[in-house]
């Protein structure tokens, strides 16, 4: 419910700085979370049986065709891990990219949240467009988040298996 009246004008230059603020300040407080804090499980990053190890969104969304378009948050921030490319195929890197991209989707999550607020001083129907906003900018980046993740972890896990193997053979 509308509860601040502005003309228009203001009303877009407050939109605009406050969208611009609660982008930084939370990618900025996430930035700062401990690695460890994303090292345990969580039931929000769990897979859910239905998203079927990340295929439903490339089957649903064709995420492979557009995920490289969707710029990194941290050559913005200057801060973070960069997730565009995998640069490593090292267990320790790929462990900390599977780690990142909890932060990323709890960052995308949590920017969100404020859309609530855009009502305060939009009338109904531009808090609405805020929602929208707010939607359509941050699932798209929690969508590659949760097709990503699945795939580094089988990469993962199949490089545990093969190094076991050899330990097996090897003995």
């Amino acid at each position: 419910m509308q509860i601040i009246h502005l003309p228009i004008f203001w009303t877009i230059l407050i939109d605009i700085g406050a969208w611009a603020f609660f982008h930084i300040v939370i990618s900025l407080s996430m930035a700062i979370i401990p690695v460890h804090f994303f090292e345990k499980e969580n039931s929000l990053y769990k897979l859910r049986k239905w998203e079927k190890s990340g295929e439903l969104w490339e089957r649903l969304f064709s995420v492979r065709l557009w995920k490289h378009l969707i710029p990194d948050g941290t050559k913005v921030i200057r801060k973070g891990f960069e997730k565009n490319i995998l640069a490593s195929n090292d267990k320790r890197y790929l462990k900390l990219f599977v780690i990142e991209t909890k932060r990323a989707e709890l960052t995308h999550w949590v920017s969100i949240l404020p859309a609530g607020l855009f009502f305060l001083w939009n009338p109904a129907w531009a808090g609405w467009i805020m929602v929208a906003y707010a939607l359509l900018f941050n699932l798209p980046i929690i969508i590659v988040q949760r097709y990503n993740r699945p795939r580094i972890e089988r990469f993962l896990s199949r490089k545990r298996k093969t190094r076991v193997t050899k330990e097996v053979v090897l003995k």
